[in-house]
């Protein structure tokens, strides 16, 4: 199961007037090979308390997870066959993406295996 199906469960549990030793328990019955820890029912049911309604994971700020983009893989492309011997940490700053991006961009994307080191 999913770890939001769990969580359903979890919040079923809490809603019946479980306690987490007895959820625990009762999920374990039902799912022996893939329980969540007695760690992991005990803050969702903190979560429960205070007045959580939702299941699903929080939204989280910051920059998105996914910079490897139809156009940064484009513009990347653009920027290697321009100068072979562009550095990676020069790509990043050009693009204004991570170094890891740009590192997963040229080596599983474009499968260039041979670019100059960081210096």
């Amino acid at each position: 199961m999913e770890k939001t199906e769990f969580r359903v469960l979890i919040k079923h549990c809490f809603l019946m007037g479980k306690n987490t030793v007895q959820a625990k328990q009762w999920i374990e019955k039902c799912y022996p090979d893939s329980c969540p820890s007695k760690a992991t029912i005990c803050r969702w049911f903190a979560e429960f308390k205070r007045g959580r309604t939702d299941t699903n994971d929080a939204e989280r700020s910051g920059r998105p997870v996914e910079a490897v983009t139809p156009e940064n893989v484009s513009e990347v492309i653009k920027i290697v066959m321009k100068d072979r011997k562009v550095k990676l940490r020069e790509i990043a700053e050009m693009t204004q993406i991570s170094y890891g991006s740009v590192f997963t961009i040229l080596h599983e994307k474009l499968s260039m295996k041979k670019v100059h080191p960081k210096r």
